[in-house]
């Protein structure tokens, strides 16, 4: 055994196998995995060992039988090798097997300048420890410190000497100085079958995002048609991207979409933009664009902007690929700015909508879609400070301009004051607040149909004013007791809670209606001083909300089940409405519910409002899910509101055998209710969505398959197909994008290959 102190062997030969990953994963959005940091160990000694050691120890060593060379992470065994002193070189032969960081190869031969990096190795095999991935090449030029070719060589995360699906590459040229590599002919195997392949591709051999063509995606628009993208993937700067997506729909013509993001240090973005010039159908151009901007222009002062639009009303209908995008149908466009102080803030905003109305609204008015006021602009003003001496205070300022093409148009201005002295103590609370709200209207009918008269033939005021107080009294409780719940020790709690409200009557008829609603009934507005949403209203009231509370908590902190009871008692009947709003009952629903972890595989969520006046159910929800194990799980959930809809959904995901899995749902409308409907319900039921798939689970890769439909409108239907070959480590292929839509439609799916790339 010598020991001799010489340049360490360069990393090209991990290098090379790397840029296999990558160049695998360019197609993919650059998923390649780096090399593992690794250490210089060009000052560490070499140790060879050999059973025959013959030569000069100053010139030239040759070693036989058993031959061993090893500096610091890095070393060669082989039947032969020479170590040339001089030159510092080292030349091996037979069963050569060299590992370094973890990185294993095996070759025929080998030859490698230590001290310029340059070598051979001739059909070498290999495993990289990052990713798992092995392959095999005909040889490994290695041209210099920074450069090297690969000729002839695949890759694949599949165990074994056969796998099911492998890259290979006529030749790779690296270079990392540049940081840049780039690749001849290169095919994709699946099963030994090629199902992609491309003449040449550049990338990022450190896995850094490189502009380049993504795979291509085959599909079927929301009606059902053959379309093929090939997205365009341009990295601007890195912290700036852009891509473009040119989409053949082969029943509409050539739609092109670009989509840019940035990314700074006070400022992001998004802007997606898709313009179908002249579509077949309809022979018109057709186009949809969205942006969201914000920016810090100082440490407390903001802007942005929210902007969306589309070219006609049945955008949505031709184009959405999701049951959400076909939904959207009121187009927010914003600008604002904000400033925020110690204590206070300060906003503004531009607002208006775009209104895509439904195709079947023409002859079903029920179906219209409602047109929000524009606000022209709006400015908003809070402050408030906790614990000044005991109290809490807060006060909330609004001057806004709405306008509307149908509908009284105006100026507002409310003020809102309010003070509270909390007194909290061990087991309870009891917290008095007083609210001051004053408003300021300045009205014009000019526009409207009638002019703002009255059936009486008066007018309607343009100047309007409305100062009305508010007096709340909030308290509860909190008991504990130790228990035990499905036999484990638990901490349960009992706690009541008392609100009561007092507001004055104050006439508010002749004041318009911009922004205001009725609230939605549920626990937490059970505890609001206004049942109204909104400025437009303030509700008069003399009211108790009587509530409990109970919670069963592990020792760990975790809660594992709650129940909770409320309703609101009017001691006087509310006067203030809304335009054709009906009168108020002597109390309100209940409202019941429960919540909880029931075991480790069963959950479940549930909720009840009984009309106790009418002694009636107004509506119920109830779901449940079992989650036995990874990659099984399902869900039940049952939905109804009186006069409304009565709903049921299902999903689930399940393994059919070793390797095989399930997926479905189904969301149905078990009785539908039209205008004029409102004690007869239609007959029968209604399909809203639906969805059936299948998952292939293999060692190195996973296929999914399936079909969804889901409601567009109220008359069209929206029916993809998809299937999808991900190979674990490389891409994936196929058509349409199943893995998106089993992570959206059923709720706890679990990805079959977890451990692999991006969810």
């Amino acid at each position: 055994m010598s020991w001799f102190t010489a340049q360490p062997f360069p990393p090209r030969q991990t290098l090379a196998l790397y840029a296999l990953v990558s160049a695998a994963a360019a197609p993919a959005w650059a998923q390649s995995v780096s090399p593992t940091p690794q250490t210089e160990d060009q000052d560490l000694p070499i140790v060879i060992k050999a059973e025959d050691i013959s030569g000069r120890p100053d010139r030239q060593l040759n070693l036989d039988r058993n031959v061993e060379i090893q500096r610091g992470q890095t070393g060669i065994t082989a039947d032969t090798a020479c170590y040339m002193r001089i030159e510092d070189e080292v030349t091996a032969s037979g069963n050569v097997n060299m590992w370094r960081f973890g990185d294993r190869y095996k070759g025929d031969a080998l030859q490698l300048n230590l001290e310029t990096g340059k070598g051979w190795v001739l059909h070498p095999q290999y495993r990289l420890e990052a990713t798992n991935g092995q392959g095999r090449a005909d040889r490994i030029d290695f041209l210099g410190e920074n450069q090297a070719v690969v000729r002839n060589g695949t890759y694949s995360t599949c165990e074994g000497p056969d796998p099911d699906w492998y890259l290979k590459s006529s030749t790779l040229r690296l270079d990392s100085g540049r940081d840049v590599g780039v690749a001849g002919k290169t095919v994709i195997y699946f099963k030994d079958v090629p199902i992609l392949g491309t003449p040449a591709l550049s990338f990022s051999l450190s896995g850094e995002r490189r502009s380049g063509w993504l795979p291509p995606s085959v599909g079927f628009g929301s009606q059902g048609k053959a379309e093929i993208m090939v997205p365009y993937y341009v990295n601007i700067a890195p912290n700036r991207d852009l891509t473009l997506y040119p989409r053949m729909m082969f029943d509409r013509g050539l739609q092109l979409g670009a989509t840019g993001r940035y990314l700074g240090t006070t400022y992001n973005g998004e802007t997606h933009i898709e313009v179908l010039p002249s579509d077949r159908k309809t022979d018109t151009t057709r186009w949809r664009a969205d942006s969201l901007h914000n920016q810090a222009i100082r440490p407390n002062w903001s802007f942005g902007w929210n902007l969306h639009g589309a070219s006609d009303d049945e955008y949505p209908s031709d184009f959405s690929r999701s049951v959400s995008n076909s939904a959207e149908r009121q187009l927010l466009r914003e600008l604002r700015t904000d400033y925020v102080g110690q204590y206070w803030s300060l906003a503004a905003r531009a607002q208006n909508y775009q209104v895509l109305q439904d195709p079947a609204a023409a002859t079903n008015p029920s179906l219209t879609v409602p047109r929000p006021y524009d606000r022209l602009p709006q400015i908003n003003f809070h402050a408030g400070r906790y614990d000044v001496a005991g109290f809490d205070w807060a006060v909330d300022a609004e001057a806004t301009r709405f306008w509307h093409p149908d509908f009284v148009r105006g100026n507002r201005a409310v003020a809102v004051g309010q003070i509270s002295y909390p007194i909290v103590r061990p087991g309870w609370f009891i917290t008095p607040k007083l609210i001051a709200n004053a408003a300021k209207y300045d009205v014009d009918y000019d526009h409207i149909a009638g002019g703002g008269l009255r059936p009486d033939g008066s007018r309607l005021p343009t100047k309007l004013s409305r100062t009305v107080g508010t007096f709340s009294l909030d308290s509860g409780m909190v008991f504990e007791r130790d228990g035990s719940l499905f036999g484990r020790a638990v901490t349960q709690t009992l706690e009541p809670r008392l609100f009561y409200v007092y507001t004055p009557y104050k006439n508010q008829d002749d004041i318009p209606v911009f922004d205001t609603g009725r609230a939605g009934f549920n626990y937490a507005q059970l505890f609001s001083e206004n049942r109204y949403v909104g400025l437009d209203r303030v509700s008069d009231a003399n009211q108790l909300t009587a509530a409990v509370v109970s919670r069963f908590i592990q020792p760990d902190g975790a809660e594992r089940l709650r129940l909770a009871f409320g309703q609101r008692l009017y001691f006087e009947e509310p006067r203030v409405r809304l335009p054709g709003e009906a009168s108020h009952q002597s109390r309100s629903d209940v409202l019941l519910a429960a919540s909880g972890r029931i075991s480790e595989t069963w959950s479940f969520d549930s909720g009840v409002q009984y009309d106790a006046t009418g002694s009636s159910l107004y509506s119920s929800n109830a779901g449940v899910q079992w989650l036995p194990g990874r990659m099984k799980v399902v869900n039940a959930e049952y939905r109804y509101q009186r006069d409304s809809f009565r709903n049921i959904d299902l999903s689930a995901q399940w393994p059919i055998s070793q390797r095989w899995y399930g997926v479905g749902r189904i969301s149905y409308a078990l009785r539908s209710y039209g205008v004029g409907q409102a004690t007869n319900p239609s007959r029968g039921g209604k399909l809203i969505e639906s969805l059936v798939g299948l998952e292939y689970k293999a060692d190195c890769w996973v296929f999914r398959m399936g079909a969804q439909r889901f409601v567009t409108a109220a008359q069209t239907t929206s029916t993809p197909i998809f299937f999808q070959l991900e190979l674990n480590g490389l891409s994936r292929l196929g058509l349409g994008n199943p893995l998106e839509t089993f992570n959206k439609s059923i709720p706890g799916y679990t990805r079959l290959n977890t451990n692999v790339g991006r969810p």
